[in-house]
């Protein structure tokens, strides 16, 4: 996991004059570390949440207890919300979530390598991304962070991801 791809991700965000929430679930603090392993990212990076336990999700970051219940922790709506959730509590002009099975084990019915990737923006603002690629533990938890970080480098560039309105 090279720094580069988060350094120029948070010059992107000074030079917008935003500031950048995180939310993880899979990654277990690896996507904040990402971002604050960079000098001077205290300058756009206001905090995040590791919300492992589904329940946290719901409690920490807002995630709707009903989605949770419908659908579970792994779902392209529950990173939305987390996205939100995180900017909110942060006080972030951006939200970047991810959520997913990184295995051994399947979870809520997904299997592993699923993942789910949301940047929220201002004026509730949403890009999404999906992957589903299998891998070790390791592998998947760092091919998230990566794609992560790259789905919010391309929302900063206006070129990255599906946007939701």
């Amino acid at each position: 996991m090279s720094l580069a791809p988060a350094a120029e991700a948070l010059e992107a965000l000074v030079r917008r004059g935003a500031t950048l929430a995180v939310a993880e679930s899979l990654t277990g603090g690896m996507l904040g570390s990402a971002f604050t392993g960079v000098p001077g990212a205290s300058r756009v990076f206001r905090g995040g949440v590791i919300a492992y336990a589904t329940d946290l999700k719901h409690a920490l970051l807002a995630v709707p207890d009903e989605l949770l219940r419908r659908e579970g922790a792994v779902h392209p709506e529950v990173a939305a919300a987390m996205a939100r959730g995180a900017a909110r509590l942060c006080g972030a002009t951006y939200g970047l979530a991810v959520t997913g099975v990184a295995g051994p084990d399947p979870q809520d019915g997904k299997p592993v390598g699923t993942v789910y990737i949301a940047v929220s923006g201002p004026g509730d603002q949403l890009w999404r991304r999906n992957l589903g690629r299998g891998g070790s533990r390791e592998e998947i938890r760092v091919r998230t962070v990566d794609e992560a970080i790259d789905l919010l480098a391309g929302v900063l560039k206006g070129s990255n991801g599906e946007h939701s309105g």
